[in-house]
């Protein structure tokens, strides 16, 4: 199947379908999770986008378990990048959206998810590959928005959240027109 980058780590999660026919991609969203809430490092990101969440394994996990949701990319805290869906699939991470007039953001959007919450600054290795990451799909679908969660989802979602610092990867933000990564 296509949509798959070269050299990055795979775990193929079920969560995904088509796009609509003749659909582009025309935004990347940024969002933040970590499982449990506000740690780092374990598994639990990658067993809710492969269905494998234990609810027994910590008590927010009960609520949260039957979810199908997925992500194309997850960055980790040391910077390491997951694919879970291939690029010209429609992975299930923005939910109840719009954006420039259009609703159902999974229809013509990327997500990529940062290892984060709300409460702490992002690692500077994760900006690197979030960085390179932009970059390489700038150069695939030319001319996308970047936004975060938060202004697809007003109100509903607040992620990547405060400490997400957009101008480090040299972004610029137009009310209502999103964020762009300057091509060079």
């Amino acid at each position: 199947m296509r949509g798959w980058l070269r050299e990055v780590k795979r775990i193929e999660s079920p969560n995904f379908d088509a796009r609509p026919e003749g659909e582009r991609v025309s935004l990347i969203v940024i969002h933040a999770i970590s499982l449990p809430p506000d740690e780092f490092g374990g598994s639990g990101v990658i067993e809710l986008f492969t269905n494998r969440l234990d609810p027994a394994a910590h008590p927010y996990y009960a609520d949260i378990h039957h979810l199908r949701v997925s992500s194309h990319f997850f960055i980790r805290r040391d910077g390491e990048l997951i694919q879970f869906v291939p690029m010209e699939c429609r992975a299930w991470h923005a939910g109840v959206s719009k954006w420039r007039g259009r609703e159902g953001c999974n229809d013509f959007s990327l997500g990529i998810e940062l290892e984060g919450c709300d409460t702490q600054p992002f690692d500077e290795r994760q900006y690197v590959t979030l960085g390179a990451l932009l970059r390489r799909l700038i150069r695939r679908y030319p001319g996308c928005d970047i936004a975060g969660h938060s202004d697809i989802a007003p109100g509903r979602k607040s992620d990547p959240g405060p400490f997400f610092d957009w101008a480090r990867l040299g972004l610029t933000a137009a009310p209502g027109e999103g964020r762009r990564v300057p091509i060079k």
